[in-house]
């Protein structure tokens, strides 16, 4: 039996980033000390991305998967502070850093691409009829049927001329 294949597991920013959490994970079990609030943080923001990346793609609505796909580029943005940070004092090394900077940059320009490509497909906002007034003649007018008023419901349908 074949493996499902969802749709965003097509996405190569979907794949880079989980990519991408692996190696967070791989580095974070070596933070401790004075680290480890840096540590959670940047764990959940890693995994924000791919997970806001899946759920976004799965949504039908275009403003609802730009709006997921702007936040899992944040996590992303959120990332790379965290790991300055951790660079700055000597929880990641300069070689590693530079290496997941890089992952980091790819997947936000995949996630802004995607972004552009959601806003461009959506109709701009319209008023439509903004400023224009109509006017209405209403008339009253008797129905004229052939009616045994003293019965309800014993029309026969329209007077026929005499």
């Amino acid at each position: 039996m074949t493996e499902p294949i969802f749709d965003h597991d097509r996405l190569d920013v979907y794949r880079l980033s989980s990519e991408y959490v692996a190696s967070s994970f791989t580095i974070a079990k070596d933070l401790n000390g004075c680290h480890r609030h840096a540590r959670v943080q940047w764990l959940r923001a890693a995994q924000s991305i791919p997970l806001n990346i899946a759920e976004g793609n799965g949504k039908r609505s275009l403003k609802d998967r730009s709006r997921l796909l702007d936040i899992a580029g944040g996590s992303a943005l959120e990332c790379v502070a965290i790991q300055d940070v951790l660079a700055a004092t000597d929880g990641l090394n300069d070689e590693r850093h530079r290496q997941l900077k890089q992952m980091l940059y790819r997947i936000i320009s995949m996630l802004t691409r995607l972004v552009a490509r959601s806003d461009v497909a959506r109709e701009t906002a319209t008023k439509y009829n903004a400023g224009v007034e109509y006017k209405y003649k209403y008339e009253y007018r008797e129905a004229e049927y052939e009616c045994d008023r003293k019965e309800p419901g014993q029309c026969v349908g329209p007077k026929t001329p005499s």
